[in-house]
């Protein structure tokens, strides 16, 4: 069961990671053409933009998006076709009702919003088309959680291709033939693109089986995704509504040239790692949610998932962090060189996101929603009061410190509790490749602050290092064939050689 694990993880995980990819490089095409065109100021604006329009997008969700894919899964583990059918039809009503309220009340509230947030009243009518961003919003994350819960890997992996081109191609169009005036629709292609792809793959699925249940049984089933999905509203509200905070505060003490470096760093943050962590949703989340009750399943099961995005992540974290000055001026100009400190300190939280997250996976499956919601508030508050206190002493550098205290306290806590739930323990292996990632990166870190060029060498040495390594242990453990049996069977010799020298 171990092997097929591994096996069924690296599959989803090389799936949804080279879509993920393709989808990150043509995202930060996108930033790039942002960065030459509009500077830091428009960059910052842009997070902000997107920032409005996911917060209130979260609140309009309910969190159905996270929700609906347990639902789903659970209802395709018990009930069969009959049971995913009432599921899905009652995420497309319940969705759509959700998201023409979502966009109204935040078209009527612009004027407030651009006010209280922006500061730039002026900026009314662009943060009122915002509106239909919301709406469109929370109709992709109901195509996208009946997708997740049918496991439908490849489509989603089509959808992330196809979004990523055509939303980067669309929104340098935009750049390019209106400039500042095109950055509102580059922020808006992306829920378009990503919500009339989404209705593609859906209407090719089988159409739902039985006979159309009745507005009741919909209402009730609905009304379970609800009650489950407030929590996961509430705990990604937080969790944006703590980001734009950390903008604002940003914007207010340090400007918006200041908020463009903090949006450059972060950019790069959160997407990077997404050819991994993007799988944990897709795959792991609904695997686990239907073996959340036999713990031992459910441990071994998060130790696996853990050790792959371990060994995936930590080559090229290690490798982004060697060369953080020369990403930042590829992927944006000379002028985001401030953000070079955000992102090594962002870089060496990442380590213990890695970690974090399928732990956070625990608390999701097991449906402990009130648990999850404290989770992720302490996160949110530690980050928040981070860059509050420590800004007026280290200016922007204060935003890549507090993340990484944010994880520093996140990751212990999901670890007591997952420990709570489910007897979790992380294995040895785990342990000591992450003890290993965590030694490399602070080496490199420590050499990068006495030369660039030192920290470039020692770091990419390391990275080259632990690909070999990370390969050849994921070849060995999937019980792989092929090229990849041939690379186990070296490193198992390898190992052996060494071992004789001691």
């Amino acid at each position: 069961m171990s092997e097929n694990s591994y096996r069924t993880i690296l599959r989803a995980s090389s799936i949804i990671g080279g879509a993920s990819v393709i989808n990150i490089l043509a995202g930060l095409a996108k930033m790039k053409a942002a960065a030459v065109l509009l500077g830091p100021a428009g960059v910052g604006l842009v997070g902000l933009y997107q920032s409005l329009m996911q917060t209130a997008g979260q609140v309009a969700g309910l969190g159905i998006a996270n929700s609906g894919t347990r639902q789903v899964a659970a209802a395709g583990a018990d009930a069969g076709a009959e049971g995913i059918a009432v599921v899905r039809r009652a995420l497309f009503w319940g969705t759509l009702i959700q998201g023409v309220v979502g966009a109204l009340l935040f078209w009527l509230a612009s004027e407030w919003i651009a006010a209280r947030f922006i500061d730039q009243p002026e900026r009314a009518i662009e943060v009122a088309w915002l509106a239909l961003g919301v709406g469109l919003t929370v109709a992709a994350g109901a195509q996208m959680a009946l997708l997740r819960g049918l496991r439908r890997i490849g489509d989603i992996a089509r959808i992330q291709v196809a979004n990523g081109i055509i939303g980067a191609a669309l929104g340098v169009a935009a750049l390019m033939i209106w400039g500042e005036q095109g950055l509102l629709g580059m922020v808006l292609i992306a829920p378009v693109v990503t919500f009339l792809l989404g209705h593609y793959y859906v209407r090719r699925l089988e159409p739902a089986a039985g006979e159309v249940a009745a507005p009741r049984a919909l209402a009730k089933e609905w009304s379970a995704m609800a009650r489950l999905g407030f929590a996961f509203m509430i705990s990604g509200l937080i969790t944006v509504a703590g980001q734009l905070a950390v903008r604002v505060l940003v914007q207010r003490e340090l400007g918006t040239e200041a908020l463009g470096q903090f949006q450059a760093a972060w950019t790069i943050g959160m997407t990077y790692l997404t050819f991994v962590l993007g799988a944990m949703g897709t795959d792991f989340y609904p695997r686990l949610a239907a073996a959340i009750t036999e713990r031992e399943a459910a441990v071994r099961l998060v130790n696996e998932q853990t050790e792959v995005a371990v060994l995936l992540c930590g080559p090229v974290l290690i490798a982004m962090l060697a060369l953080a000055p020369w990403v930042i001026r590829l992927l944006y100009t000379a002028e985001f060189a401030p953000a070079v400190e955000i992102l090594r300190w962002q870089l060496l939280g990442d380590i213990l996101k890695v970690m974090a997250w399928p732990l956070g996976f625990v608390l999701l499956a097991g449906a402990a929603g009130k648990t999850f919601v404290i989770t992720e508030s302490v996160a949110i508050v530690v980050l928040v009061s981070g860059v509050a206190v420590a800004m007026p002493f280290m200016g922007i550098a204060a935003t890549g410190v507090a993340f990484l205290g944010m994880y520093l306290i996140y990751l212990p806590l999901v670890r007591w509790l997952g420990g709570v739930q489910i007897g979790f323990r992380w294995s040895r292996a785990v342990k000591a490749q992450a003890m290993l990632v965590i030694l490399a990166a602070i080496a490199v870190e420590l050499a990068a602050r006495v030369s660039d060029i030192i920290g470039a060498t020692l770091g990419i040495s390391i990275a080259c290092a632990l690909a070999a390594w990370s390969l050849m242990r994921l070849s060995s453990t999937s019980a792989a064939t092929g090229r990849l049996a041939q690379v186990a069977k070296f490193g198992e010799r390898l190992r052996i050689w060494i071992l004789a020298l001691r």
